[in-house]
């Protein structure tokens, strides 16, 4: 038993330091990972490893391993006030997306700043990244309000100064060097807030009346002219119109005098003639519709309808004997 004892105590031993030899000599890459594997902190072509799995090491210090995340990440900017070019303050926010493109130039990049993967990440996004996006910005100041807010849909520049900005960082912002040389591939980049400071907004309303007092004065001014030229045409063709008429009119009336000279003159041959047929004709137009004639009783044959006819006959009408007595007496 004590010779049990005595050797679990090396046994023990030596797998404990195996386990921790064999932890310190191998590592294993994510898919979603690029890693670069240096000796002695120095790193070259052949450094670097892309293919995920299970992977062999020599201990720290003779080499290790730094495993960079391949996929996108972003990088927001702090609110940064910029002035417009029509002299309006506003507030800026914009946004990158990116990811490592080349493992090697990274890590010569950024290794300075510590030994982890996210301290690399960290030096570039906030000493590269976020310095570059700011100065790229400025492109802003280019433009007028009136061109940064439209009330035209697609009309805004905005998109206009994302591409402005995008192909700074990519080729590089005032004199700095491209991304690429520190092995970034910029994928994206936005402007998600443009916010106006409350005495902008007071400036920006004011000229927005301004804007729109002008825009009614000219439509105004637009529809007065138009009516004057709508309204002179329309005299005009009324006049045209007019005219057409009354020399069509004054044709009709000659075309009617010639066409009735010879009427006229047969009924100056027998005047009497003519009058009785004009009464004929004015009684059957008139006796073609509802009418009333109106007769006085002195009138031959109207004195059977005086009321005092009754009163000169005893208070009766004669009867038929009485008629025929005095045609016999007659």
């Amino acid at each position: 038993m004590l010779k049990l004892k005595k050797l679990t105590i090396p046994v023990f031993g030596v797998l404990f330091v195996g386990v921790i030899v064999l932890f310190s000599a191998s590592f294993t890459v994510r898919f979603t990972e690029t890693a670069v594997k240096t000796r002695f902190g120095s790193a070259s072509e052949n450094s670097i490893i892309t293919e995920p799995g299970f992977k062999w090491k020599l201990p720290y210090p003779f080499e290790s391993v730094t495993k960079y995340d391949k996929r996108i990440r972003i990088v927001q900017t702090r609110s940064e006030t910029v002035q417009t070019a029509d002299d309006f303050q506003i507030i800026v926010e914009a946004y990158l997306t990116y990811r490592v493109d080349d493992p090697l130039l990274f890590f010569r990049s950024f290794s300075n700043a510590g030994d982890r993967a996210i301290d690399h990440f960290k030096k570039a996004e906030e000493d590269v990244l976020r310095d570059l996006l700011r100065s790229a910005l400025g492109r802003t100041s280019e433009y007028k309000m009136s061109e940064l807010f439209t009330s035209q849909s697609g009309a805004s520049v905005i998109p206009q100064i994302e591409q402005q900005v995008y192909d700074l960082l990519v080729h590089g912002v005032n004199g700095s060097k491209p991304l690429a040389d520190y092995g970034i591939l910029i994928t994206s980049v936005g402007i998600d807030r443009i916010v106006l400071p409350e005495e902008t907004t007071s400036a920006v309303i004011n000229r927005m009346g301004a804007n729109r007092d002008r825009l009614a004065e000219r439509y105004e001014s637009e529809g007065r002219s138009q009516a004057r030229a709508i309204r002179a045409e329309a005299s005009s063709n009324a006049d045209r119109i007019r005219a057409f008429a009354q020399r069509r009119a004054d044709e009709i009336m000659a075309k009617g005098e010639t066409e009735a000279a010879p009427y006229l003159a047969q009924q100056n041959i027998n005047p009497e003639l003519a009058v009785f047929i004009q009464n004929i004709k004015l009684m059957r137009e008139s006796m073609a519709k509802k009418f009333t004639l109106i007769f006085s009783t002195s009138d031959y044959g109207m004195q059977l309808f005086d009321p005092d006819m009754l009163k000169q006959s005893d208070g009766g009408l004669p009867t038929p004997r009485d008629q025929t007595q005095d045609g016999a007496e007659g």
